[in-house]
């Protein structure tokens, strides 16, 4: 298994008044580092991605240490916990080398967006997820 490395990089207006990146911005940071995670496996039709959507269905995150802003970018680690018929889920380190900042997950649920429901997992999303399922 190996885990997916985005670094994200902080916006000066991500910090509140005492120079902190605000709790809130840690679901985003996670999205970000899923969805370039998932440019590989999704169709490039705009057709494909409607049939081959992806939706979260629970999120949480638990904050280790205050992020203060800077111009360094941090790192999202993204990793596969678990993975059933027509779901999976994430777990992520918002990081660096010297400090862990945050841990989360996402439940995420295959879903056809043309017809409003889930979907089954393809071949080669399988396969893709495998590539980085925890062992």
């Amino acid at each position: 298994m190996h885990r997916y490395t985005y670094p994200c990089p902080l916006r000066w207006a991500d910090a509140d008044a005492y120079g902190h990146v605000n709790n809130a911005l840690f679901l985003r940071f996670m999205e970000e580092a899923r969805t370039r995670m998932f440019q590989e496996v999704l169709p490039a039709d705009e057709a494909g991605r409607r049939q081959h959507a992806f939706v979260v269905s629970r999120a949480s995150v638990e904050y280790r240490a205050p992020l203060h802003y800077r111009e360094d970018p941090v790192d999202v680690h993204v990793w596969v916990t678990q993975s059933r018929a027509v779901s999976f889920e994430l777990a992520y380190q918002i990081r660096d080398a010297d400090r862990l900042y945050a841990e989360g997950t996402t439940a995420i649920a295959a879903y056809n967006l043309d017809t409003g429901r889930p979907r089954r997992l393809s071949d080669s999303e399988r396969s893709f997820l495998a590539r980085y399922t925890e062992s």
